[in-house]
């Protein structure tokens, strides 16, 4: 699958906000692993769910037009202060050390910055 943007097309999986929403998922992944049972139904599912939306909204979006892609991006950018949310009340619940949720939110603000900026270029059908 790749986006149209004009005359020109992107493969997905070469974008790096693609690659990058994956690996928080990952992270995440290993995360919701290390959660209590109690957590199964709440938490965990709030975190699985919004992550796996950063990488699955962004692969979506590129399948369609260059309006319809901006806003699956920006689902995909919800998706993230979403996930920044779960992650503070998984640190607030003593679920996450404060060094691990810094990492995390480093690379969830990674995410949104390349994000934001790819989604102004895609509007703008400069993206290259």
């Amino acid at each position: 699958m790749v986006a149209s943007t004009g005359n020109k097309r992107h493969n997905y999986k070469k974008l790096i906000i693609w690659q990058l929403a994956l690996e928080i998922s990952y992270d995440v992944s290993d995360l919701i692993g290390t959660l209590p049972h109690q957590e199964m139904f709440n938490l965990r599912s709030q975190l699985s769910r919004c992550s796996i939306s950063m990488p699955s909204n962004i692969a979506e979006g590129s399948a369609r037009s260059t309006k319809s892609f901006s806003h699956f991006i920006d689902i995909a950018l919800g998706s993230s202060f979403e996930l920044g949310t779960q992650l503070l009340i998984a640190y607030h619940r003593r679920y996450l050390s404060e060094k691990a949720l810094e990492k995390f939110e480093s690379k969830i603000e990674e995410f949104q910055r390349m994000t934001m900026s790819f989604q102004n270029r895609l509007t703008t059908n400069t993206v290259k």
